[in-house]
């Protein structure tokens, strides 16, 4: 781990200090290097019209079964609050018709980072699309007809959807907003912010055929599971639930505050609430994926060997460090056939946020983009690079043109 990695690493429990030390570094190292815009076999989807456009979090893809049709969200205004109360455009990019856009509708839930949550709806992840939204004073989701337009309304935002779109799993975004801004709605107010441990559920399950909503965790659930000392009188949050391929467990990170200082642990989980399993609790851990309905991949910490891409076997105590020279936080994910890795990077001393492949013990570079001073902390725009549905393209979001854009890399070029 090189001497800014460590420093980075230890200042993650002083938020505060680290964002004005990063900003002063930052500022100084890119005054004294060379300036590049971009690098790599980049190509814009989304309109150069000056508006703002991206599409989410890296673990769904904007691409269609048929890879003919992207997703996308378009907003006039991302860098001045992480969590707008404007409503955001939802698109249709028709990739094979020269780029032509479609508005689909508009979200009044949304943020900069993981949009309103829009997506294809599975299994067959071609007609149908799913949002969060904010409606007649109450957070909901739809599921719209690309083809006729026509909606269903279930009283719940959804935050992982199956991949087989018959269940989701929903937290309180108002509480992840006051927590974590950029990634909750802050339509409302939160009604537990005054309860650093609130008697209140923390997670549902929204069965997306009938509507019904259970629920399903609670936060003194995860307090009381294999409690730690750092947990007295700490402030508690769920976030970045993640379902399993079958459909069978999920993912959740449980983060608790002491002060100033974050922990996070993942946690594992049955879908009706059963057989919790604690994954990973070296006090950090930071964005995962499944690699398939047993392995987890995170970007994490382990006492003895440090920060790190892990591979991990849930429900046990097995994990493999990877590419052990890779020691910068990322959003990892596996390509549909589950040979390689894509992962991304923040912004670094000069401001160059790069793209990685990953196979075995090689890893790739496949573009790096410049990212403004604009866009940062809060209203940030991380790549979040996501897989094309046969494995072929990485599709990213970036600003390196002076405004957030949509963008491919075709791996194979």
């Amino acid at each position: 781990m090189s001497i800014e990695q460590l420093i980075n690493y230890q200042l993650n429990k002083f938020p505060t200090v680290k964002k004005v030390v990063k900003r002063g570094y930052q500022l100084l190292m890119y005054a004294m290097s060379s300036k590049i815009k971009f690098e790599g076999s980049i190509i814009r989807v989304s309109p150069n019209d000056g508006s703002e456009y991206f599409f989410g979090y890296y673990d769904k893809s904007p691409w269609d079964a048929s890879g003919r049709y992207m997703l996308c969200m378009k907003a006039e205004n991302t860098w001045s609050e992480a969590t707008p109360l404007v409503p955001v455009d939802l698109l249709l990019i028709d990739i094979q018709n020269n780029n032509s856009v479609r508005k689909l509708g508009k979200s009044h839930s949304w943020n900069v980072q993981q949009g309103c949550m829009l997506q294809w709806l599975g299994s067959h992840f071609d007609k149908r699309v799913i949002y969060n939204d904010f409606r007649e004073g109450h957070f909901c989701c739809v599921i719209l007809s690309v083809e006729s337009g026509e909606e269903r309304v279930i009283d719940c935002p959804v935050y992982s959807v199956s991949a087989d779109g018959t269940t989701a799993l929903s937290l309180d975004f108002t509480r992840l907003h006051r927590l974590r801004k950029g990634y909750g709605y802050a339509n409302v107010d939160e009604v537990t912010k005054d309860k650093k441990l609130p008697n209140a559920t923390c997670i549902w399950k929204v069965d997306l055929k009938s509507g019904a909503i259970t629920s399903l965790l609670r936060y003194g659930d995860f307090a009381s599971f294999e409690f730690r000392k750092e947990m007295e009188g700490a402030e508690h949050k769920v976030n970045h639930l993640m379902i399993s391929p079958n459909g069978k467990r999920f993912m959740v990170l449980h983060r608790w505050f002491n002060n100033q200082r974050k922990y996070s642990r993942l946690v594992t989980c049955n879908m009706d609430g059963t057989e919790m399993y604690n994954l990973s609790d070296d006090d950090m851990v930071s964005h995962c994926y499944w690699k398939n309905d047993e392995e987890i991949i995170a970007f994490e910490n382990k006492y003895g060997s440090g920060p790190g891409y892990y591979l991990m076997k849930d429900k046990t105590r097995e994990y493999k460090h990877l590419w052990k020279e890779l020691c910068v936080d990322g959003h990892p994910s596996y390509s549909p056939d589950g040979k390689l890795v894509v992962t991304d990077s923040y912004p670094d001393r000069t401001r160059i946020a790069s793209i990685r492949i990953m196979r075995d013990n090689q890893i790739e570079v496949v573009a790096r983009v410049f990212a403004p001073f604009r866009y940062d902390n809060d209203t940030r725009c991380d790549l979040h690079p996501r897989w094309s549905r046969d494995g072929t393209k990485i599709c990213f979001d970036a600003a390196f043109e002076g405004h957030r854009g949509l963008y491919v890399v075709d791996i194979n070029a």
